[in-house]
């Protein structure tokens, strides 16, 4: 199966990354690698492109994309979450880079390989593993959490109104049979929403399949955990671009990058900073570039994309 994934708000990330032909870029969500090429195509002989990826299959795919490149372009590959940048990147003798990337959620390519279970669409066995490597599934957490961590990974992941009684269902349901494909859930929820509510809103699923897959992967903790730490590893004007697609990876992106910029602590009487909190950067978009119409209508899964890019201060020094 081929990695179709069409790239969400490509040519408004690559204009933000400001790239120069000799710097050094990361992904560190590499998918299909069509932020990656863009890249590529911008940078010279003397740039360094390093991608990172979770996924085996994505790697694969990215390599495949990536090819033309290989002879005149310097690019390294990593399997591994981006959580682990500065690390991986010291291993390979990088400190600094000049940009970084990240397109967050699941890519169109593991939604529409069914057996990979992150679809509501189709019956498969119920995994949503971003690393394949890992032993957990989602099947894992269907099965055996209890009632009330169910609620809360459905309520907070999903901000779904119906949680309460679709954990309700959940539990109730296993103690017939132990869940197992997509499919068994996906009746399971349905049974716990009213009809005429199903008939006004959206794949009653879609924000439970969400919640499971964020909390199986602990993709906001990762993401909380990276923001500051992608940050120390720009130059000086170096950019962080970061395209999330639902309204809890976007707090934090906006969270933190204000957090960067102005780390004070003194409170908002004192006359003169006294808590030595230095700024690491700006933030260049005060409100987050969206998808045009004719992007969301190509590509439906670009709706609820936003980009927000921080840029490192030129004058921040390693302390």
């Amino acid at each position: 199966m081929n990695f179709n994934h069409k790239s969400v708000l490509l040519s408004e990330t690559i204009e933000n990354l400001s790239i120069s032909p000799t710097g050094t870029y990361v992904d560190g969500t590499l998918g299909g690698g069509g932020h990656a090429y863009e890249v590529l195509q911008k940078l010279s002989n003397l740039g360094r492109f390093i991608g990172i990826d979770q996924d085996d299959a994505a790697l694969e795919a990215a390599g495949s994309r990536l090819k033309e490149f290989e002879a005149t372009r310097n690019i390294q590959y990593i399997r591994s979450n981006y959580c682990n940048m500065k690390e991986e990147l010291h291993a390979i003798g990088i400190t600094k880079v000049d940009g970084i990337v990240l397109d967050l959620g699941v890519s169109s390519y593991q939604i529409d390989t069914v057996e990979r279970g992150f679809s509501y669409k189709e019956d498969a066995p119920l995994d949503m593993r971003m690393d394949r490597r890992n032993e957990m599934t989602a099947k894992d957490i269907v099965n055996n959490y209890d009632e009330m961590e169910l609620f809360r990974v459905i309520r907070d992941y999903g901000e779904d109104k119906f949680a309460k009684n679709i954990a309700k269902h959940i539990v109730q349901a296993r103690k017939e049979k132990t869940f197992e494909t997509t499919g068994e859930l996906v009746r399971t929820i349905q049974n716990a929403i009213p009809m005429k509510v199903q008939k006004t809103m959206g794949h009653p699923a879609k924000k439970t399949f969400q919640a499971l897959r964020i909390e199986l992967n602990e993709e906001l903790e990762v993401l909380k955990n990276s923001i500051d730490t992608m940050i120390e590893l720009l130059n000086p004007g170096g950019r962080l671009c970061i395209i999330t697609f639902h309204s809890l990876e976007d707090r934090i992106v906006k969270t933190s990058f204000r957090r960067n910029e102005n780390p004070c602590t003194c409170p908002k009487d004192f006359p003169i900073c006294v808590c030595n909190q230095k700024s690491k950067g700006h933030v260049v978009t005060r409100k987050p570039i969206l998808p045009t119409e004719e992007e969301m209508e190509i590509n439906s899964r670009s709706k609820s994309a936003k980009l927000r890019v921080f840029e490192r201060g030129e004058n921040d020094k390693e302390e």
